[in-house]
């Protein structure tokens, strides 16, 4: 496609309006009686101009604002209906998630689940639309601003005729000593702070152009925020787990490879006391009973020597001791823990005598570790207990009659158990739970007993690890210096061209025109020149 030449000699891009160097009128539409459009100063957009190839057509579909906005009212809604229903990660650890949500929810769940609502912000989907927005950000912004930096940078200083007449701001008046009067125009705009270009006895007082490039900088900065953000899914980039860790276990730390591991050596909780605490708290123990003082847990920070090999144990090197508080975490490398959560006395272990029901006798004693079970109890005199099931949240019969459990974590234990003893070498069936001893193939000779429980507490510690936050961080900086920019200055010229006796003044700002004419009344004043008037307000 050819460039457009303009009779000033300058050549313009294809789709140009004004032309860059004169501003004279290069289409029928630019020369009628109509004021200018400025805002892009009249200089060809890609997306105005080209729209043959794929390339082309996928530009100007992003170029859209309309598109721009479609996609963020897009990504609102969809991340309101993702505030509808708990996201997985605050979901119980042990249902999977597409049953848990359709358990819960019913067939709304179960749909929410498909769409993957349920990890909204990991979702495959959701990732695309961020991406779409930044790319529409990118789009928008260069097909605006290298053709409006490149028709204000050729701008010349002496306009065409049209180009003034066709402004906001305008007037035209006779002056028969132009010369006197300029100087003194040309001081006044100095005092404003106006930056004055000269040629060929015409004026052009120019200031705050930067104020131009304000929308732009803020998609720079959107753009990196929406950068930062799509970097969270990376892996290794951001890490934000809860690890729910006993008293005395030892677990790997979640984000780091099985490279850090964490004992928990004791969970502390202090409450506040009447007899002891300040008075301001009473009427707060009164209403709500017990009230946490401090919780806090007593770690030790492993390293591991070497790779993981599989069947065999680690070697640790121990890093450090830490207290970890609320708001006081343990920090190593780039990551943060939390004590975030406990659950006081969580049933670790289950003892039970063998008992003759007849006699009271009992024949030994049996502990069940309630996280790693044995199959085989074996007692002296020929006495020995089979683990035939263990149900760790038992819930329940189901229509067979088989025991069921909600999880795999002890919040009521049930068992299984078949007794072996000299009188009964085939072995007895009992059903063993809290509060449950049941027979389901007949009396027995022998029972299991409760004999004692051990219970521990468990700590919640949320490991973190972020390192987008600088990036985060530096786009909503570059946003907001965007935001100023562009709020609180305006790009303001005053041309002032003399054609024979008659003196033409023109001035546009893209924004605050009322301030425009402020400065050119004081610019003005003093001299035989006509005040512009507001032609858009005589059109209307």
């Amino acid at each position: 496609m050819k460039e457009i030449k303009c009779e000033c000699g300058h050549v313009n891009p294809i789709g140009t309006i004004l032309c860059e160097s004169c501003g004279r009128a290069l289409t029928e539409e630019a020369g009628s009686k109509k004021l200018h459009d400025m805002r892009y100063e009249g200089s060809a957009r890609r997306s105005q101009t080209y729209n043959k190839s794929i390339i082309d057509k996928i530009w100007n579909f992003f170029s859209s604002v309309k598109v721009g906005v479609w996609l963020i009212i897009v990504t609102l809604i969809a991340s309101a209906v993702g505030t509808i229903l708990p996201q997985e990660m605050y979901i119980p650890n042990t249902v999977p998630p597409e049953q848990y949500y359709a358990d819960a929810y019913g067939w709304f769940g179960e749909v929410y689940y498909r769409l993957g609502f349920h990890d909204l912000y990991g979702s495959w989907w959701y990732l695309l639309l961020i991406a779409s927005i930044g790319i529409s950000l990118v789009i928008c912004s260069l097909d605006r601003v290298i053709p409006l930096y490149r028709a204000l940078k050729k701008q010349k200083v002496s306009r065409h005729d049209g180009f003034l007449r066709r402004q906001r701001l305008f007037s035209e008046t006779t002056v028969e000593d132009s010369n006197n009067t300029f100087e003194l125009v040309k001081k006044k705009m100095k005092d404003k702070r106006y930056r004055v270009r000269e040629e060929d006895g015409n004026l052009l007082a120019e200031k705050a152009r930067f104020s131009r490039w304000g929308p732009y900088v803020n998609h720079i900065g959107l753009i990196l925020f929406l950068f930062g953000g799509m970097l969270r899914f990376v892996p290794g980039m951001y890490v934000d787990e809860v690890l729910w860790i006993r008293e005395g276990e030892t677990k790997a730390i979640p984000g780091t490879k099985q490279e850090y591991y964490l004992e928990n050596k004791n969970f502390t909780l202090e409450t506040y006391d009447k007899s002891k605490d300040n008075k301001v708290f009473n009427e707060a123990l009164e209403e709500n009973g017990t009230i946490a003082k401090n919780y806090q847990s007593d770690v030790v920070l492993y390293k591991s020597k070497d790779e993981k090999v599989a069947g065999q144990d680690n070697e640790f090197k121990e890093m450090k001791e830490e207290e970890i508080k609320v708001n006081h975490p343990l920090k190593f490398d780039d990551f943060a823990v939390y004590q975030t959560s406990y659950k006081l006395d969580e049933f670790k272990s289950m003892s039970f005598n063998l008992t003759n029901k007849e006699s009271g006798k009992d024949f030994g004693k049996i502990t069940v570790d309630l996280f790693n079970p044995k199959e085989t109890y074996k007692l002296d005199n020929q006495y020995k207990i089979e683990l035939m099931g263990y149900y760790p949240d038992f819930s329940g019969f189901d229509d067979k009659g088989e025991p069921q459990t909600k999880s795999p974590v002890p919040n009521n234990p049930a068992f299984l158990f078949k007794m072996f003893s000299p009188e009964k070498p085939e072995g007895e069936i009992s059903f063993v739970g809290i509060r449950k001893n049941l027979e389901p193939l007949g009396e027995n000779e022998y029972k299991m007993s409760f004999a004692g429980i051990e219970t521990r507490d468990v700590s919640a510690l949320t490991v973190r690890k972020d390192l987008t936050l600088w990036i985060l961080g530096i786009g909503g900086a570059i946003f907001m210096i965007g935001v100023i920019q562009g709020s609180y200055w305006n790009h303001r010229r005053i041309w002032i061209r003399r054609v024979n006796e008659q003196v033409l003044v023109a001035g546009h700002t893209n924004k605050n025109w009322h301030g425009l004419k402020k400065e050119i009344e004081y610019v003005l004043d003093g001299t035989d020149i006509t005040i512009p008037i507001d032609q858009q307000q005589k059109e209307g």
